[in-house]
């Protein structure tokens, strides 16, 4: 007679040596969690427009939204593994996304080009805020090599915010 060596192996949960301690685990890892979640809804919304935009400006905006969109999905890795690496885990599928994100998503049919922009732009702001709030629980608990992350993360949303405000704005 043979044991299964599936049914006998222990499976033993997802703990990540960490010194930070067990607050800070559950704190970071959550407040990089629902960031990650909220990237990915801004990378879809920022896809989505790029592949829905049309208009007289259709060339320059849909290669900027390309640009940022990348940007944003270079992210996503980097997030969900700095997560695991403080010892937590993070998002599991698409509906874990959508528990957590705090950007609404966009699904109407048709979206003019300068409404767009001027949506991302607010988005991108509002993810600036939630990056400077996760910033601070890092913080909070000396986690420098998260908050050095963050801080180029800032930046970036900050420079699509600029980009995407200064295609708004009207020409006089």
């Amino acid at each position: 007679m043979t044991t299964n060596p599936l049914k006998t192996r222990q499976i033993a949960p997802l703990r990540t040596p960490t010194d930070l301690g067990a607050d800070a685990t559950r704190d970071i890892a959550a407040a990089l969690t629902g960031l990650l979640a909220d990237m990915f809804a801004l990378y879809l919304k920022t896809k989505n427009f790029h592949w829905h935009l049309s208009g007289p400006h259709f060339r320059d905006y849909h290669l900027m939204l390309d640009e940022q969109g990348d940007q944003i999905f270079a992210t996503t890795d980097a997030i969900a593994e700095r997560a695991r690496k403080v010892g937590g885990t993070t998002l599991r599928s698409i509906g874990h996304i959508q528990r957590l994100q705090r950007l609404e998503d966009n699904d109407a049919e048709y979206v003019t080009a300068q409404d767009m922009l001027a949506e991302l732009a607010d988005d991108n702001m509002r993810l600036t805020g939630f990056l400077r709030a996760a910033h601070a629980v890092c913080e909070e608990y000396n986690d420098v090599a998260s908050t050095s992350l963050i801080e180029v993360w800032i930046d970036e949303a900050e420079r699509r915010t600029w980009f995407l405000y200064e295609c708004t704005r009207a020409q006089h």
